[in-house]
């Protein structure tokens, strides 16, 4: 799907390299932030284990601009994972247009919840996700007990793609 005439968001491999390198600055970025590289609970996402990975390009540079993944939990949820802009980009509705296209292909899969987690170092992730229709719930998974995480989960529908894509 795409939400943004300014954008090319396309499906990649888990071992794409742009997609990589991505992934590689948000966790740099997270490092800094978190102040070491401890600040993930349970196993990191993998090409075995996500549905999907998406990799959003300027349309006027070609530039990658932002990324993010859905790691599957069960048959019908999945948690993103990854979900990284550029920081001279941020503001400008690429992470909102990377995840409508998420839920859109979540929406495709069957997928009909999506679960993210932010940390105490994420004031703005958890923004984003509350700014984008997702509901606080309590920890799941590997972040149970993590007093430092803050988790959300959104119901997928075709009604919640399309809402999400016009945010």
């Amino acid at each position: 799907m795409q939400t943004n005439p300014r954008l090319n968001i396309r499906q990649v491999s888990w071992s794409n390299p742009v997609g990589a390198d991505l992934r590689r600055a948000q966790q740099a970025e997270l490092d800094a932030r978190f102040g070491g590289p401890d600040h993930e609970p349970g196993p990191p996402p993998s090409g075995a284990d996500c549905a999907v990975f998406l990799v959003a390009y300027d349309k006027g540079s070609g530039q990658p601009v932002g990324c993010g993944g859905l790691r599957l939990m069960d048959g019908t949820t999945a948690e993103i994972k990854r979900l990284y802009v550029l920081p001279y980009t941020r503001g400008s509705g690429v992470a909102s247009s990377i995840l409508a296209a998420l839920e859109a292909e979540a929406f495709r899969q069957g997928i009909t919840r999506i679960k993210a987690e932010a940390g105490s170092a994420q004031p703005d992730g958890r923004n984003f996700y509350q700014n984008s229709g997702f509901e606080p719930i309590p920890n799941f998974g590997p972040y149970i007990g993590i007093k430092h995480s803050s988790c959300y989960a959104k119901t997928i529908n075709a009604h919640s793609a399309a809402q999400t894509a016009m945010a």
